[in-house]
């Protein structure tokens, strides 16, 4: 039968196709840390964190509780950067709006901190809105320190 092996050929050029495609979205979702978000119910600036999170490619998962004091005491986030959510990656902390590209910088570098913070709740910040944002700083944390990581102005670095 003449061209029943071209079908063939096609055929399993496109199964071989779907199948490394497929593999390489479970290669990347294999690399893609989840980052866990405490947050309370009700906190709808706090879902916007996620959101714009999840919009820059990151995994989340959401853990609603109405004792977020406790969580944080828990986890061990300090009293002068603690701020609405608290969320935890690759061992790290991440207090307040702290925006995606801080998240991403602070899991490649990985350095010896405890995590990064936005204290309070600047306008413009991820999951804030506002019609005229802040300039902010991320703070990176850790046992007797904290240092500016980087300085944003809404969810754009400055």
């Amino acid at each position: 039968m003449p061209g029943y092996g071209s079908l063939l050929t096609r055929r399993s050029v496109l199964l071989a196709s779907a199948g490394s495609v497929l593999y390489s979205f479970q290669l990347v979702a294999a690399e893609t840390p989840v980052i866990t978000v405490h947050k309370d119910p009700d906190c709808g600036c706090c879902a916007g964190w996620v959101q714009h999170l999840e919009e820059n490619g990151f995994v989340t998962k959401v853990i609603e509780t109405a004792t977020i004091n406790r969580v944080k005491a828990r986890l061990g986030v300090p009293n002068d950067v603690a701020a609405c959510h608290t969320a935890e990656a690759e061992g790290y902390l991440i207090e307040g709006h702290v925006p995606a590209a801080a998240v991403r910088r602070l899991l490649t570098e990985k350095p010896s901190a405890q995590g990064l913070a936005v204290p309070g709740m600047p306008v413009g910040s991820p999951g804030m809105g506002g019609d005229a944002p802040e300039v902010y700083e991320v703070i990176l944390f850790g046992p007797g320190m904290r240092q500016p990581f980087m300085r944003f102005k809404g969810e754009q670095p400055v």
